[in-house]
């Protein structure tokens, strides 16, 4: 399977704040197959929170042989998102005056994630796309593509996204960024190191809103840490759920930059797409509802595909059962993939063209 990755450099970029990046790049990975002239068989995949551009190390089950989307059928492409933390423009970066944005990078919105993508695929000779697919923030991508480049998309899949973030969500990101600056290591002009304590406590927060709350309460109960201690004799041991929510804690304080992680949440918190007027040349939508998502209930992705499809939309809704809640997407990416693979045959995607 042949895989391309290359940073591209898009020149400067003018946000939705006014404010402009100079000499932004975007790290792109291409798997598979050539596009086609007509990029019929071209799916993109725009990451969620903390993913990357390499979307066959996160989404196995949706991409991969044998998967929904195969390499030896389709063109797939993973962008890192302006931001981010693993190859595009973002706070690790480095500014004009030669040391790291940290939290000096500006403020971005989904509106300037796309627009920086739409730049770099151009530069990688893709200008039509058959599909673009993502989850949560990348469902988010996804809308905005359909939205303001629906002529260039033939068919846009939401999954566990709706066209805004509820204010559960808006909430749950500004406490996750304020366990962030709390943290001794974090500095509002810079940091000398990882705020490692503010990021566990961060994702503590988040995950409470990823995973269902049946699937805590079958998982975890109230027993006592696996990895040791029993609190029904010593008060201060952990319940096994704590002990979770440190392992995970860790992990991600080992893979994440802080100061993306602030990024990304407040562009998440500004996106609201709701009463945008149907553009000429929109694309299909598919939103994807999930069972047990907190974050993003699968009654209001319901409700948002009846608001795109009063609106002139084609817009359909699919539902996803699932025991994890938002997580699903990722957890359970094969059952995604069947409930997604009659939208995405190859005559579907000529029909919508």
């Amino acid at each position: 399977m042949e895989v391309v990755e290359r940073d591209i450099a898009i020149g400067a970029l003018e946000l939705a704040s006014g404010s402009v990046l100079p000499e932004v790049v975007q790290r792109v990975t291409r798997y598979g197959c050539e596009p086609a002239a007509d990029g019929s068989n071209v799916v993109f995949l725009p990451h969620a929170l903390t993913g990357s551009s390499r979307v066959l190390e996160w989404w196995a089950g949706i991409v991969g042989p044998g998967a929904l989307f195969d390499p030896a059928r389709w063109c797939i492409v993973g962008v890192n998102v302006l931001g981010g933390c693993y190859g595009s423009t973002g706070p690790p970066t480095l500014a004009p005056d030669g040391t790291r944005w940290g939290p000096r990078f500006p403020v971005v919105t989904v509106g300037d994630l796309v627009t920086a993508q739409r730049r770099a695929l151009a530069q990688f000779g893709i200008d039509r796309l058959g599909v673009v697919i993502g989850g949560s923030l990348g469902g988010f991508q996804a809308l905005q593509w359909a939205h303001e480049h629906g002529e260039q998309v033939a068919h846009a899949i939401v999954v566990g996204a709706f066209d805004h973030l509820r204010a559960q969500g808006i909430a749950q990101n500004g406490a996750a960024r304020d366990a962030i600056a709390l943290d001794p290591a974090f500095r509002e002009g810079w940091y000398e190191e990882q705020p490692v304590a503010g990021l566990k406590l961060a994702r503590a927060i988040a995950t409470l809103t990823y995973k269902s709350e049946h699937l805590f309460e079958h998982r975890f109960r109230n027993r006592p840490d696996r990895n040791g201690g029993d609190p029904s004799r010593q008060l201060n041991d952990r319940f096994d759920v704590e002990g979770y929510l440190s392992h995970q804690g860790d992990a991600f304080a080992k893979r994440i930059d802080a100061n993306s992680y602030r990024t990304l949440t407040r562009a998440m918190d500004l996106f609201d797409l709701r009463g945008r007027e149907r553009p000429a040349g929109a694309t299909r939508l598919t939103f994807v509802g999930i069972a047990g998502d907190q974050l993003y209930p699968p009654e209001h992705v319901w409700s948002c595909t009846a608001r795109w499809a009063d609106a002139g939309w084609d817009a359909a809704y699919r539902h996803l059962p699932s025991d994890h809640g938002h997580d699903a997407f990722l957890a359970e990416a094969g059952n995604l993939a069947d409930l997604l693979r009659a939208d995405v045959e190859p005559g579907r995607l000529a029909a919508a063209r």
